[in-house]
């Protein structure tokens, strides 16, 4: 009798650690990922910005020589 209650006992005590383990297996990024991405980011929003401004300047500048000459 007392071999099926220890049975008993030890697949409780297995059930209750699997769960542990469960709630333990949580995503984590790494924070150096995070700010690779961020300056990434911020170096192709410079480079739009950057090539936009030129392209800009550029249309106004013809446009300017076009209509004065």
């Amino acid at each position: 009798m007392k071999k099926n209650d220890q049975e008993i006992t030890l697949l409780n005590s297995d059930n209750v650690s699997n769960k542990d383990i469960e709630k333990n297996n949580y995503k984590t990024t790494n924070v150096n990922i995070l700010l690779n991405r961020v300056r990434l980011d911020k170096k192709r929003t410079f480079k739009k910005r950057f090539i936009f401004s030129i392209f800009l300047v550029t249309v106004i500048s013809s446009l300017i020589v076009y209509f004065v000459i």
